[in-house]
């Protein structure tokens, strides 16, 4: 008889904290924690909000029923940690620390993590995360740029990426270790990678300015105009990182990151705006186009997910610009809860071994 496995999975995001609480397979219950501007500006930082959120976490659990005692894991969204090989790591001290102490960068993530670890250890129980936003498999030749001081950094939508890919694979009753796909996550920001025979080889950094722009992210700028106007504007990094994450894309060019209310504004005959979303689509393509040289074009799909893969006016233009690369296959949504929890019952079952995090 198989062995019934209760698992919370946490997903803190900018705005809000999501969780679900699984047995095995099972969807209990998903909830969705939003929080106002006001709210998180009493805040001075995301690790600031550490207290809040897990205390709305706790009285989520409370409503439902759901006592600490009765999991058998947690599972959290992986933050900004060291580079990391794709799958399933046990929350230990060191990778506390390092969440804690944000020593690779600040981003809601990182409290995945943290709750995970705190309230499984109230529990007694193993806390994970997988498949972090730091994962990476690149290989060593797109790592390179022209300036040997800077080596290319993965951070990318890892998560939804592989757990994407391995649904096609299964639905497709293929192996996803024996496949090459194109993996196009499109929210807030937009992330493009090339999954070779089960590794991601090449991506798009997208928090830190590469890749398509994106409701919230600048994506590739051209590196000198944007030294101009760090020079001119005086801006230290925390305003360089706003610049090209949080306050760029859409909401730099239209004042909103909600590509409903851009299509919208175009049905309503804004030429702007259909000129600026046309453009984030057509960049969209060109990574893609791209994305598939690390195979030389030999991709058996495409993938259009994450919560704008809703539009059919966005995911029409992206397949008639790049159908003729290989069959495009549309998977809204991201469906990361469940991504977690499959990645700690994976742990659980014994089907695969925990990661150490060093």
């Amino acid at each position: 008889m198989q062995n019934i496995y209760r698992v919370l999975a946490i997903n803190p995001g900018s705005t809000s904290t999501k969780i679900g609480v699984y047995e095995n397979d099972q969807l209990l219950f998903e909830q969705v924690d939003r929080y106002t501007s006001e709210e998180l500006s009493a805040y001075k930082g995301v690790i600031d909000q550490y207290e809040f959120r897990k205390n709305g976490i706790m009285e989520l659990l409370d409503k439902q029923g759901i006592a600490l005692q009765s999991l058998d894991a947690v599972v959290g969204r992986g933050g900004l940690l060291k580079p990391l090989p794709s799958g399933t790591f046990q929350v230990n001290e060191l990778m506390l620390a390092d969440l804690k102490g944000e020593t690779r960068g600040s981003h809601a993530s990182n409290l995945g993590g943290l709750l995970a670890g705190e309230l499984a250890g109230e529990a007694g129980i193993p806390a994970f995360i997988v498949d972090p936003v730091v994962v990476d498999e690149l290989d060593p030749v797109a790592r390179i740029t022209g300036r040997p001081e800077i080596l290319r950094r993965c951070i990318f939508h890892a998560l939804n990426h592989k757990a994407a890919a391995k649904r096609l694979a299964k639905e497709m009753n293929r192996s996803y270790e024996e496949m090459n796909l194109v993996v196009a996550h499109l929210g807030g920001g937009i992330s493009i990678g090339c999954h070779k025979q089960g590794r991601i080889v090449e991506v798009n950094n997208c928090l830190d300015g590469d890749g398509p722009f994106a409701p919230e992210r600048a994506g590739t700028v051209q590196a000198k105009q944007f030294a101009e106007i760090i020079l001119k504007e005086g801006w230290n990094l925390g305003q360089v990182s706003a610049a090209l994450a949080g306050q760029a894309g859409l909401v730099a060019h239209l004042g909103t990151n909600d590509a409903r209310k851009v299509e919208e504004m175009i049905a309503g005959g804004n030429e702007k705006a259909r000129l600026v979303y046309d453009a984030m689509i057509y960049q969209v393509s060109r990574y893609i186009a791209a994305a598939a040289v690390s195979v030389q074009g030999k991709v058996d799909y495409i993938i259009l997910t994450g919560g704008i893969a809703y539009s059919k006016y966005l995911t029409d233009k992206i397949k008639a610009d790049v159908q003729f690369i290989a069959p495009v296959i549309i998977m809204p949504g991201e469906d990361e809860l469940r991504a977690l929890a499959e990645g700690a019952f994976r742990v659980l079952s014994g089907e695969e071994e925990a990661k150490v995090y060093v």
